[in-house]
């Protein structure tokens, strides 16, 4: 049997102060930037540090109270959506590429619900894990800023609204509002008036806004046949829901002018008398391109018979036939900008409320004119 291999010596402060040929005392004043040293010295003793691969010691710098140099985001969500979701890829890659030139580490976690995502909070903080939180999914009725409030922990809200009554968070949001009103905008425009907006999870805050604004937008143009249905984001729910709202029903519980299902697709399958809407926007790139099949398999077109718009651009939208027209926005950006905050904050500054631009709907193959197909006019 091969010997066990020995780990690396990872290079201490006093490898240091001997390849520099100044005391530990000075290396420590050096490399924690404290006065005590000349700058000639200082900067001697940077370079040999990078020279040797020094790194500061974690656990070294929660002891002398200068923090864990890692930040957390803990994602209450099913565990088998996110494999395929992009937002949360690219948001995650932007949220990276800042905490990267800091030096600081991420780390993520997937739970079950809100009352475990509270729960590793606590953790965390009375572990001393992390110097901050990325708040993701913000509820209607939300426990998490209070909770970070009474710990004192740092946190940017991703996603939600100014909140005045947690002045401490920082929040960095898009204005899912005007979206959606861009996108009733394009399909009224297009003669449609029966529409079927494909939500993800009930509970979440821009689920919320997302209805409302859709209901408020049917109000103000009389379309009375629009309504919206919450599912799990996957391409499973997705899926199913255009199936039954193409075969012509309502869900068990839907109410039509943007009411909302309670629990997504449900037990009870298709009530009788409802109409098949002309144009159906979902709430995620996967559920639209899972709609879009199955919708040819029940022998409808897309745009022919019916307009198909994503909420999340991506690869995935120019890769089905026909290209999925979609709402658009740099979500990498989204990411780096919630994480910018975040340091903000961990270096003494203030919260904010941060808006990032509006996304921007790109029209494709996938919307056209109202026709005059299985679905009507």
């Amino acid at each position: 049997m091969p010997a066990k291999r020995s780990p690396a010596r990872r290079p201490t402060m006093k490898d240091i102060a001997q390849r520099a040929g100044v005391s530990e005392s000075a290396v420590s004043f050096a490399l924690n930037d404290r006065p005590g040293v000349s700058e000639i010295t200082r900067d001697r003793v940077r370079r040999v540090a990078e020279q040797l691969g020094w790194r500061p010691s974690t656990a070294a710098r929660q002891l002398s109270g200068e923090g864990a140099a890692t930040v957390g985001l803990v994602l209450a969500r099913p565990a088998d959506t996110l494999g395929v979701d992009s937002f949360f890829l690219q948001l995650i890659s932007g949220i990276q590429e800042v905490l990267a030139e800091r030096h600081l580490g991420l780390l993520f976690q997937v739970v079950e619900d809100v009352d475990d995502e509270c729960a590793v909070y606590r953790r965390w903080w009375a572990e001393h894990r992390v110097d901050g939180v990325l708040v993701v999914d913000p509820r209607t009725d939300d426990a998490r800023p209070d909770l970070l409030d009474e710990l004192g922990l740092p946190a940017v809200v991703i996603g939600g609204a100014p909140d005045a009554r947690h002045p401490g968070l920082s929040t960095v949001w898009a204005d899912d509002a005007g979206a959606m009103a861009a996108v009733v905008d394009e399909l009224s425009a297009l003669g449609h008036r029966r529409i079927v907006h494909i939500a993800g999870l009930p509970g979440l805050a821009h689920t919320e806004r997302r209805i409302r604004t859709l209901r408020a937008e049917a109000d103000r143009r009389g379309l009375a046949e629009v309504r919206s249905v919450t599912t799990d984001y996957s391409d499973a729910e997705g899926a199913a829901v255009t199936r039954r709202v193409l075969q012509g029903g309502v869900l068990q519980g839907e109410v039509l002018a943007g009411g909302i299902v309670e629990g997504g697709v449900g037990e009870g399958g298709v009530a009788e008398g409802g109409s098949r809407p002309t144009a159906l926007i979902y709430d995620n790139d996967v559920m639209a391109v899972a709609g879009v099949a199955a919708a040819t398999e029940l022998g409808f077109s897309v745009p022919g018979d019916v307009s198909v718009v994503a909420w999340e651009d991506s690869a995935l939208c120019r890769m089905v036939k026909p290209w999925l027209s979609a709402l658009s926005r740099d979500t990498v950006e989204f990411g780096r900008t919630a994480a910018k905050e975040l340091t903000s904050l961990l270096d003494g500054g203030p919260a904010r409320a941060v808006r990032v631009p509006v996304p921007r709907l790109i029209s494709r193959e996938s919307t056209g004119p109202c026709g005059a197909g299985p679905s009507g006019a």
